[in-house]
């Protein structure tokens, strides 16, 4: 019964984590990633032909676009947290509404090290969701 609570704990730390973040990124400030991703992080994204490897240069990479990626509102659906020793895997689906309503769908994998007390992304995957059939 304490491994579900302490389970349940460490999945919505995770989550919610993941949420900030996103509140932050949604106002255009890259920040929040950067603060709870590990020195080791590695980062892929559709709009990338290669992985980004390291803090460093997520950095060079967020700060291109701070200021860019605005929403006036997201959604975190289906989050689901896996947890595997002292990792943990977090997918979900991600909407976001621009301001002129264009929507924008997402499917992203976060892998979460504890690092002490804290959670630290370690990889991350974005990919565009396939819509229509």
């Amino acid at each position: 019964m304490q491994n579900d609570k302490a389970a349940a704990s460490v999945e919505q730390q995770i989550i919610q984590l993941e949420r900030q973040a996103l509140e932050r990124w949604c106002q255009g400030d890259p920040s929040g990633f950067l603060e709870i991703s590990a020195l080791d992080v590695v980062y892929f994204d559709p709009f990338l032909e290669h992985r980004i490897d390291g803090l460093r240069a997520l950095t060079e990479y967020y700060e291109a676009l701070r200021g860019q990626v605005l929403a006036e509102r997201f959604e975190l659906l289906n989050p689901l947290v896996q947890l595997v020793g002292s990792g943990a895997v977090l997918t979900f689906n991600f909407v976001s509404w621009g301001e002129g309503g264009e929507e924008h769908r997402w499917n992203c994998t976060e892998v979460y090290r504890r690092s002490g007390s804290r959670w630290q992304i370690i990889q991350t995957h974005w990919s565009f969701t396939r819509t229509g059939n």
